[in-house]
């Protein structure tokens, strides 16, 4: 018995076409990523240094984690930042003289 074929979108990366499966409801989503991926290899390629396409791509995704790492840092700094400030706010209002 075969498996029921899952269905798959079409996308491009360096000018090469592929064939990922995906959910309907996710397929924005994996487009929107391929463009960002193919942003990243086109712009590394076109520095002319490296043409290998797996490197291309092992360059394109180490940047791009590090982006993702830079920005749940900042996530992290701002929510601590916020934490310290509703502590503060908090701490003030419990030594305001009740009414």
């Amino acid at each position: 018995m075969t498996e029921p074929q899952r269905p798959t979108t079409e996308i491009t990366l360096l000018e090469r076409s592929y064939a990922i499966a995906c959910p309907p409801e996710e397929q924005e989503k994996l487009e929107r990523a391929a463009r960002y991926l193919d942003r990243a290899m086109q712009g590394i390629h076109s520095r002319g240094k490296v043409i290998d396409r797996e490197k291309i791509a092992i360059m394109a995704a180490l940047n791009i984690a590090h982006e993702l790492l830079e920005a749940l840092d900042d996530q992290r700094a701002g929510e601590q930042s916020l934490n310290a400030l509703n502590a503060r706010l908090e701490k003030a209002l419990d030594a305001m003289p009740e009414r």
